[in-house]
């Protein structure tokens, strides 16, 4: 089975003449990995004309965030409906920045089932602040996958990818340890069967944070995930390309 890879590159690069480069070189290193599902999501800016432009078929696209409302008076704000229109196969909600700047578990709820309504695979983040030796951040991931997964019903769970980003390591120096991410994703699991049912057992799960091409290949190997999201190795073709070698070396 194919790992999926979902390039998160935040608000890089600076101009669209480098992400243009970045996006050949990251098809590139895509049509060199034949055990991977690439997907890239682009800053909003880019994200029409880099979709308008990729011919190619190794490569899927992301909305990094996009409000629940079709439309409106959100000034900034860009729809899931306006990204389906430019090409968007899947949306990321939840991620721990956005979490960081007030997005909420019923903001994540909503956008969650919009994306669903719209035939976009939503990519929810879940993960702790912090970890303290007493497991509070069970309770923390928890709650985040109950709320955010409210209104999916359990015929719609393998339309939703969960992803796991434990605060704690995104922008460190390494990711947590397979053994760890291993137990997490059990936890996973058996919340979401508790919640929805046995068919929450075939959930997608991807880890996230502080990933790169030293430890992506342990982490597919012995963590139980079917994938990883990647921020700054993602941003960089080299270290990007080295990362797809190492899960090809490890399929």
């Amino acid at each position: 089975m194919k790992s999926l890879v979902v390039a998160n590159w935040k608000m890089n690069p600076k101009t669209f003449r480098e992400a243009k480069r970045l996006l050949e070189a990251t098809k590139k290193a895509a049509d060199n990995s034949s055990h991977v599902s690439l997907v890239v999501a682009p800053p909003a800016l880019f994200f029409r004309e880099l979709r308008a432009g990729y011919k190619g078929k190794r490569i899927a696209f992301a909305a990094q965030n996009a409000r629940a409302e079709e439309g409106g008076a959100h000034t900034g704000e860009t729809s899931l409906v306006q990204y389906k229109d430019a090409g968007a196969a899947y949306v990321i909600v939840g991620h721990a920045e956005r979490r960081a700047m007030g997005e909420t578990n019923d903001d994540t709820r909503k956008k969650v089932a919009a994306a669903l309504t719209q035939k976009l695979i939503p990519i929810l983040c879940v993960g702790e602040t912090v970890r303290s030796a007493n497991g509070e951040y069970f309770t923390v991931v928890k709650e985040q996958l109950r709320t955010g997964l409210t209104d999916v019903t359990p015929a719609k769970l393998s339309s939703v990818i969960i992803t796991y980003e434990p605060l704690w390591t995104i922008g460190a120096d390494k990711a947590m340890g397979p053994r760890d991410m291993h137990e997490m994703a059990i936890f996973i699991r058996k919340t979401i069967v508790e919640l929805k049912g046995e068919q929450g057992m075939n959930i997608k799960i991807l880890y996230g944070g502080s990933i790169d091409e030293t430890s992506a290949g342990a982490m597919l190997r012995d963590g139980d995930v079917h994938g990883l999201l990647v921020g700054r190795a993602s941003e960089d073709a080299d270290r990007l390309s080295a990362l797809l070698q190492a899960i090809e070396e490890a399929a």
